[in-house]
């Protein structure tokens, strides 16, 4: 049993995957510490000093400045400016995943066909070497391959 679950494990497929995974954790640190630092200061700038991580609606009526005076009242709350933050990194995300999938499809090139080594003969349609000069099938004279 151990035997076949550590083939499974071995195979290119598990392990590229984990691979993955950890990368794709590490982007996401990335991308969240760019919107958090880099994008959202200006943009709560432009908006009059608004902090979307302080944006949130409270149910119970409490008057609380911050997100984190309504929890530590236990007060029950919707947060909605740390889901805008979260869709902003998530559309960040798809995005950078879609450039890297496009710019790697690019760098797909198809692979460049050999040149041909044969050739039809014109009088029995017979495929034949290029370098022939007479037709084996229907041995008719061809014209001399050109070097």
């Amino acid at each position: 049993m151990f035997k076949g679950f550590r083939e499974f494990l071995m195979r290119g497929n598990v392990l590229d995957l984990a691979i993955a995974v950890i990368i794709g954790a590490a982007f996401g640190k990335i991308v969240t510490s760019l919107v958090n630092d880099i994008l959202m200061p200006p943009l709560g700038l432009a908006l009059k000093s608004v902090d979307f991580n302080n944006l949130f609606i409270d149910l119970s009526g409490g008057n609380h400045k911050t997100l984190a005076e309504a929890k530590a009242a236990g007060d029950v709350i919707i947060g909605y400016g740390v889901f805008l933050n979260n869709v902003i990194d998530f559309l960040i995300v798809a995005l950078v995943i879609y450039l890297l999938i496009r710019a790697a499809n690019k760098m797909k090139r198809e692979p460049a066909l050999p040149p041909p080594n044969t050739k039809d003969c014109p009088f029995c349609r017979t495929s034949i070497p290029i370098a022939a000069t007479r037709c084996p099938n229907c041995t008719s004279t061809l014209e001399a391959a050109k070097a």
